[in-house]
């Protein structure tokens, strides 16, 4: 029986195999890698030749997500404004990534046309305090209301005494509202008429703690305790939320000095336009006149539901709210 052979696969030839080695190598130089036909079969890097450092793209900079927000206290006695705070923790530094302003650039080629990055609103943290408002600068007596027009703005100072519950009255049954400029003692001294004032939606005044005349000639120590201490008593006979926006000198005694002392406590300086000087007492028909001869749109006139018998006061006014109503005029606050 013939014996057969087992027949081998053909292999390339020598010069075959030489010119598949050199190409490969070809190849392999212009990736930069050592060498083809390794036991996996895979083209292997050359160490050091072409390579990159690994990218590392460094954390945008600020505070993490989900970090809480801090949040200050309100000042005890104060209107709610917070006078001051802790600064909050200060997360590590970080390397922020600068911002691209141009497009990568290929090796080689055109630069690209410069990015231009949109700015994003971004809203304030859930919690955080609304900032206090401005204060009226020194030098700024208001003696106007807030919306101007045909409007007046009543006030009633060196309350609360016997006469605020009829003057409460009265401006309930006209839909009036007004601001009362109460003494800090006086308001200590009667809560209740303080929270009656507030709950019937009007505003308070700091009227000072003692009324001291001439207030102008104050020094500033003094003229600092009446001021703030008097704003410390009426927030308290208020109660929680309680807010004072301006400050009445006794007398209209206004300087440079005490002017930024209210401003300092975020009041604001308030005079007026019209003054009947009820507080004398000249008769019920002497207050009526000089308010409807004073009284231009957008005034603020003085009266006063404390500091005696304002038994005229309250007569006068039966007859102002009515007039004031007929006149068209609406009521209003103080500007500030």
């Amino acid at each position: 029986m013939p014996h057969s052979a087992t027949r081998r696969p053909s292999l390339p030839t020598r010069t075959a195999r030489g010119r598949l080695i050199a190409g490969c190598v070809a190849v392999a130089a212009t990736l930069g890698l050592a060498a083809c036909g390794t036991a996996s079969g895979a083209l292997q890097p050359t160490p050091g030749a072409g390579t990159q450092s690994p990218i590392t793209i460094a954390p945008v900079s600020g505070q993490p997500a989900g970090s809480p927000v801090a949040t200050v206290a309100p000042t005890p006695g104060s209107d709610g404004a917070p006078a001051s705070a802790a600064p909050p923790a200060v997360p590590e530094p970080r390397t922020p990534k600068p911002p691209a302003e141009t497009a990568a650039t290929p090796h080689g080629g055109t630069p690209s046309a410069p990015v231009t990055a949109t700015p994003v609103a971004t809203a304030p943290a859930a919690g955080t305090p609304a900032p206090p408002p401005a204060p009226v600068r020194p030098g700024t007596v208001i003696g106007s209301t807030a919306s101007g027009g045909r409007t007046v703005a009543l006030t009633f100072d060196d309350g609360p005494g016997p006469a605020t519950g009829q003057i409460l009255d009265l401006l309930a049954q006209y839909h009036a509202k007004a601001t009362f400029c109460e003494i800090g003692q006086n308001a200590a001294a009667n809560p209740a008429l303080v929270k009656r004032v507030l709950a019937a939606g009007h505003r308070l005044c700091d009227h000072s703690v003692h009324h001291p005349q001439p207030f102008a000639k104050l020094p500033h120590d003094k003229a600092a305790y009446e001021i703030s201490a008097a704003k410390d008593m009426i927030v308290q006979a208020g109660g929680p939320g309680t807010r004072v926006g301006w400050f009445r000198a006794p007398g209209g005694g206004f300087n440079a000095d005490n002017e930024q002392i209210t401003a300092s406590l975020g009041m604001s300086s308030l005079g007026w336009s019209v003054d009947p000087r009820d507080w004398s007492r000249p008769g019920v028909p002497a207050i009526v006149s000089t308010v409807q001869k004073q009284l231009k749109p957008g005034g603020v006139i003085l009266m006063h539901d404390g500091g005696g018998d304002r038994t005229q006061t309250v007569a006068a006014l039966k007859q102002l709210l009515p007039w004031l109503v007929a006149q068209g005029y609406t009521f209003d606050w103080p500007a500030g």
